[in-house]
């Protein structure tokens, strides 16, 4: 499996606190079975985290790398952010201040969960026209998408991709996006499910029971596309597979 979304950075976000929760989150995903994961901090969510590309966040991706090294973890590791969408969205990424998935051109992206969808959809464009391919993280927790699904298939039909959060489909979050990430996957809608993992007592990098539920629910061609075959090509800047988006 290959984990393209989580907070594993320490002490930069609200996830990982501590270079020693960081190595436990690593050895809980290689133990799950995951074989690749993005650390994807958050970026630029205004008067609390900026982690803009610098010297600074590049020696801590590679101080983490260092310490997954020496303890003996085979699990590979790129870098990414979850870049909160803000109208600076544009120039920040003109002038080289993201990091996309893995140096591709899929950026992973987020919304306030009570966005205007006419403005999400605005900035979604002006990154498509930088040749960004936009991967809109967890949107079936964003109450605009729960009030109006339509928006997802927009999106999907327009060049974007979703990534579902695992704790979603565990009913983690609540019956609004249990329900909405669900009949994403119905739809075809979701490229891919992600862990999102925070740390490693609650929202961990554990992607095992989500592998199961998807085995269960959805079958193993579904399984394999959202959690290996999609987030590895993802990761290595090629096209999709298995899309046949079904409008909701």
């Amino acid at each position: 499996m290959i984990d393209i979304h989580s907070h594993i950075l320490p002490g930069v976000d609200d996830g990982s606190d501590s270079m020693e929760t960081s190595v436990g989150m690593l050895r809980m995903a290689e133990e799950s079975g995951v074989k690749v994961i993005a650390a994807t901090p958050h970026c630029n969510i205004p008067g609390e985290f900026g982690n803009y590309a610098s010297d600074g966040l590049n020696a801590l991706f590679q101080e983490l790398y260092r310490e997954k090294q020496r303890a003996g973890l085979k699990i590979a590791l790129v870098k990414g952010m979850e870049v909160y969408t803000t109208s600076e969205l544009p120039a920040l990424y003109d002038d080289g201040l993201l990091w996309t998935l893995n140096g591709t051109r899929y950026l992973l992206m987020e919304f306030a969960f009570g966005e205007d969808p006419a403005f999400a959809s605005e900035m979604l464009a002006e990154m498509q026209k930088r040749s960004v391919i936009p991967v809109i993280a967890h949107p079936e927790r964003y109450y605009f998408i729960q009030n109006d699904p339509a928006v997802a298939y927009d999106w999907v039909t327009s060049g974007c991709v979703l990534q579902i959060n695992k704790g979603s489909l565990l009913g983690r979050f609540g019956p609004g996006p249990e329900a909405l990430s669900q009949d994403l996957l119905t739809h075809n809608l979701a490229a891919c499910v992600a862990s999102d993992a925070h740390g490693t007592d609650m929202r961990t990098t554990d992607l095992l029971e989500v592998r199961y539920f998807l085995d269960r629910h959805f079958g193993e061609n579904l399984r394999k596309l959202v959690l290996e075959i999609n987030p590895a090509r993802i990761l290595s800047g090629k096209p999709l597979l298995g899309y046949n988006p079904m409008p909701m």
